[in-house]
């Protein structure tokens, strides 16, 4: 077959398009398959950052942007067999074959009453979600049956470098017009731990590994003035090897994506899964982690790490770890258990089972 990938936020290179990139590649391996971008350089980003090998990949000319007239995109759509497409909450009209609509978050604001995108509706092949929690909006708002393919978590844990007392954070700075600013936390994850040190926590670093754009330069020094005389380091877009080599240094993981955030009105701004905290788990990293979005579906709490409701709940469960050491290791040992299952052969073989 002839497959076209769309990604709208490809090029914040984030666990979302990581996701869809292990579909490119997958699909790849038996199909023709195109990734619509018009930056050809993207893909050398995506596999210094990710290590994922996209060489049976091209890029073409992205028929999705907002240059490109209507009637050339339906002319171009035609010569596929099928597209996958990640939603951004617009739901696309392809003379393509097959097209399989991908959600990431869900998308409560958009309307979906209106005759043009009941019949757009009727020519989408499947739909496809990275969670149960995704599902859950996904469904009722549409009023379909979405199939969940969880994402790919590719450990890469290196044995050989020893533990260190580090607090880890994993994650792209800011976000996109959806989610606005600090959309990960990191600036209330900043003062959380300088809270602890304060009050007495001594011997252990909190390291902030971020990607993020020239354009957000500027913001994110504000990050490094709030971190100022306390053991807190940043780490800006790293590659691959780097970022593993922080996972496997790392002894505990926070999360905190969604805090703060009206998450009935507004449950886009929550962890949609958390393909980062599977990695860390991954590497014997112990996670302590928001208490909502998709985050439940990878920890349990007091068995293969924590869940937090509140920062005084987050302080309180860390530093039980900080303390003991027997049991953080025993929940080491459960957490990298306990993500096997969302494996990257699992994801391979179940994609193919969807888009065929």
């Amino acid at each position: 077959m002839r497959i076209g990938i769309y990604d709208p936020y490809l090029d914040t290179l984030g666990g979302g398009e990581k996701y869809m990139l292990y579909i490119a590649k997958f699909l790849a391996e038996k199909n023709e398959v195109v990734f619509f971008w018009n930056d050809k350089t993207i893909f050398g980003q995506a596999e210094s950052k990710f290590g994922i090998d996209l060489s049976k990949v091209k890029v073409k000319s992205n028929i999705f942007s907002k240059d490109t007239p209507i009637y050339k995109r339906l002319f171009e759509s035609r010569k596929y067999d099928a597209i996958v497409y990640l939603s951004d909450g617009s739901i696309p009209f392809l003379f393509s074959r097959k097209l399989y609509l991908h959600f990431q978050f869900p998308t409560e604001w958009v309307s979906v009453e209106s005759q043009k995108n009941k019949f757009k509706l009727t020519k989408v092949t499947d739909y496809i979600c990275n969670s149960e929690f995704t599902k859950k909006y996904i469904d009722k708002k549409y009023g379909i049956k979405s199939k969940v393919l969880y994402p790919p978590v590719d450990v890469r844990f290196d044995k050989k470098i020893k533990k260190e007392n580090i607090i880890l954070h994993v994650g792209r700075f800011s976000g996109n017009n959806i989610e606005g600013d600090d959309y990960k936390k990191q600036s209330v994850m900043i003062e959380v731990f300088k809270s602890m040190i304060n009050e007495g926590l001594a011997g252990w670093r909190f390291v902030i590994v971020a990607s993020l754009k020239e354009d957000q330069q500027l913001r994110f020094e504000k990050l490094r003035e709030q971190s100022e005389g306390y053991p807190i380091e940043l780490v800006v877009n790293p590659d691959s090897k780097k970022i593993w080599e922080n996972y496997s240094k790392a002894k505990i993981y926070w999360h905190a994506t969604g805090f703060g955030e009206d998450i009935v009105s507004h449950p886009e701004l929550v962890e949609h899964f958390g393909i980062s905290t599977c990695e860390a788990m991954g590497a014997y990293c112990v996670p302590v982690v928001i208490n909502t979005g998709g985050q439940k579906e990878i920890v349990v709490d007091g068995k293969n790490g924590y869940l937090w409701d509140d920062l005084e709940e987050l302080k309180r469960k860390t530093l039980s770890l900080t303390r003991n050491s027997k049991k953080r290791e025993k929940f080491a040992v459960l957490a990298s258990r306990s993500v096997k299952k969302f494996g990257v052969e699992r994801f391979a073989k179940e994609l193919k089972q969807i888009v065929r």
